[in-house]
């Protein structure tokens, strides 16, 4: 019976955040290694659905580079980054566009199977992630910097009542195809929907004092307290372009941003839905 009534008890915490949140648009990013893990996938799945139930909207953005990394490197070419960016010649973009198009025709599948409908698009087949090729010291092939996003489609998905699946894929000009970095994208389409929250999910339970101690998570910071943390470089390597894709987010007029373990079960629930959280939530 006591377990019983703590169930209620969890019902009764997340109200508060039901009500407040329906028919708020929330932009969800997905990828790194936990794209991988089955059972993490499912779970993450089931937390979209549930807040598809209660009347949020949730928006997916996925990435897949480390299938793309093991795809590359199976050809037997060596993957090559600068600055977190991935070379990207004619014969990867095709691996990429692959790689995307499968994970994306997965996921809209298991959502399906879970009982909504879902729709997967496209950022640049859809028109909705528009590049120019990006410039730097050194010519990283197909690889583009977001010039505009156009929401209608996602838009025209949330009112046909299905869960949005983004590849984040973008046209330049030139008609070509361009890698764009997952982040960057769902940062800027968060912005482009005026969504309620951005979440990125990572393999990390969220900002940490002392990378080395899990224990020493930072559950809230503000844009201030990040940079000096970037100072401090107690905010590092892959985690500085994913708080910058949170500070972007909220630059843009995003309410709350999270940074959040997706290896955890049901994190996107416990994040949201619960008084403490279990990441870290980024605000103005």
């Amino acid at each position: 019976m006591e377990e019983i009534i703590k169930k209620a008890d969890v019902l009764i915490e997340a109200m508060p955040y039901i009500r407040a949140f329906r028919n708020k648009i929330f932009v969800i990013k997905y990828g790194g290694k936990i794209i991988l893990n089955e059972s993490a996938q499912r779970r993450l799945l089931e937390d979209l659905i549930f807040l598809y139930f209660v009347g949020i909207k949730p928006v997916l953005i996925h990435g897949g580079g480390y299938s793309i990394t093991q795809k590359v490197a199976r050809l037997g070419k060596m993957p090559q980054f600068i600055e977190g960016k991935r070379v990207t010649d004619e014969a990867t973009i095709k691996i990429v566009e692959e790689t995307l198009t499968e994970i994306n025709q997965k996921l809209v599948g298991m959502i399906e199977n879970l009982g909504v409908k879902a729709k997967g698009l496209d950022g640049r087949k859809d028109e909705i992630i528009r590049v120019k090729k990006a410039e730097g010291e050194v010519d990283l092939g197909f690889v583009g910097e977001i010039t505009q996003i156009n929401p209608e489609p996602i838009k025209s998905a949330l009112k046909e009542k299905t869960i949005p699946v983004i590849i984040p894929l973008g046209r330049g000009k030139d008609k070509l195809t361009y890698n764009v970095n997952a982040d960057e994208a769902a940062s800027a389409i968060a912005v482009s929907l005026k969504a309620e929250k951005f979440i990125l999910l990572t393999d990390t339970r969220g900002i940490l004092r002392n990378p080395e101690d899990e224990s020493s998570l930072i559950s809230t910071l503000n844009k201030k307290e990040v940079e000096e943390l970037i100072e401090r470089k107690v905010i590092q390597t892959g985690m500085i372009p994913k708080v910058r894709a949170c500070l972007n987010a909220l630059q843009g007029g995003v309410r709350k941003t999270h940074i959040i373990d997706g290896r955890m079960n049901h994190a996107i629930l416990l994040e949201i839905f619960t008084d403490k959280g279990i990441g870290t939530e980024i605000v103005q």
